[in-house]
């Protein structure tokens, strides 16, 4: 038996475009609207780590997105600050360490510190999604519900979503917000009627971020690495990890991660155990032989995630590019679908400000069209 609602707006997808949108919507006095995630938890591409026994309360560590810029993302810092969430600077105090060669040392060097810094919160990216979550009406909220197909008759969309049991649901609403990276949309849904080519060609054509990224993250009983007057912080041509930073969190856990330097479809043919392994070994190269035991470790693979990267993902360059129309200029769809997620902000593409940014749009889109 097919689940019947109707709403004003779904927005699909529940990452932090899709759930600051939600909040806008809350402030705006609009709450009849659904958010439909796929997953079986909020945040999309913000991934935390699970609490480890004995571990502080913040000690969430981020497998996704972990910094922003105030200086340069204000309205991101206004959210943060309007949520009251507590965020610090990151560690950047002490040498360096780089590999230039496979059979080379790795060699110390001084380094300037950012300006202005990267800043990280207590308790992870997650915090950012959890303190939106808590905000919302609960009964807006459904996790485990795939989008399968959109259709528009020019008035109204009726969005078809099934569960993990199959149990399938129908929305009717005005407008439908993707909070989805364009790419995927198109890889996961049936849009009807087609949505037209141009867009189609512009959506296609923008890689999704962190899809063909992989983080490898190890947490410590002390950051020892400080005490030798390392900052943490190291690159590496050898691999398999090619930027390492502190991950630590104030107060709490101490924690190094790094980013694959490795392509996906290497480490789609290398056991998670053995890279692990790789990791530890080349922790312990630049960091001595306290890092070989950490009391926990985690990889994260976005490009093995289905609910993120496409198969035209899965080896990309992972830079940032610019941003593709959010909305179609012609047809039934003109003014009933909006791209909100990152990669539609025209400032920030694919960062988490560029969230905000695009979400903010698209809420506006809606409201104008309303005047």
């Amino acid at each position: 038996m097919t689940m019947r609602r109707t709403a004003r707006i779904a927005i699909v997808g529940g990452g932090l475009a899709g759930l600051y949108a939600a909040h806008l919507l809350e402030h705006k006095g609009i709450h009849n609207y659904v958010v439909l995630e796929a997953r079986d938890g909020w945040g999309g591409r913000i991934a935390s780590t699970p609490a480890v026994a004995g571990g502080a309360p913040q000690d969430h560590f981020d497998l996704g997105p972990t910094w922003f810029w105030p200086d340069y993302q204000p309205q991101l810092d206004h959210l943060i600050d309007s949520l009251g969430l507590k965020r610090f600077a990151q560690s950047e105090d002490g040498d360096m360490v780089v590999e230039r060669a496979p059979d080379g040392a790795p060699v110390r060097m001084r380094v300037s510190l950012a300006s202005p810094p990267s800043m990280r919160l207590e308790g992870g990216m997650g915090a950012l999604v959890d303190a939106l979550r808590l905000g919302l009406a609960s009964g807006n909220l459904m996790l485990g519900q795939r989008v399968q197909r959109l259709h528009c008759d020019g008035h109204h969309v009726e969005v078809d979503a099934e569960d993990a049991q199959g149990q399938s649901s129908l929305y009717q609403v005005e407008h439908v917000l993707l909070a989805v990276p364009p790419r995927l949309a198109l890889a996961l849904i049936g849009f009807s009627p087609l949505l037209p080519e141009s867009l189609i060609r512009a959506w296609r054509g923008t890689a999704t971020w962190m899809a063909p990224h992989a983080k490898y993250l190890a947490l410590y009983d002390e950051p020892f690495w400080r005490a030798q007057g390392l900052s943490g912080e190291a690159r590496s041509t050898r691999g398999p990890l090619g930027e390492i930073h502190d991950a630590s969190m104030p107060g709490g856990g101490a924690a190094l991660f790094g980013f694959f330097g490795v392509p996906g479809h290497v480490r789609r043919g290398v056991p998670e155990d053995v890279l692990r392994a790789y990791c530890r070994a080349q922790f312990t190269r630049l960091f001595g032989e306290r890092a070989a035991a950490p009391k926990a470790d985690f990889i994260k693979d976005w490009a093995a995630d289905p609910w993120t990267a496409t198969n035209a993902d899965q080896d990309g360059p992972g830079r940032h590019g610019m941003a593709p129309p959010a909305n179609a200029a012609e047809g039934v769809w003109k003014k009933h679908i909006t791209g909100i997620a990152s990669e539609w902000s025209s400032q920030f593409p694919g960062y988490l400000a560029g969230a905000i940014e695009a979400a903010t749009n698209g809420i506006n889109t809606i409201l104008d069209q309303r005047t």
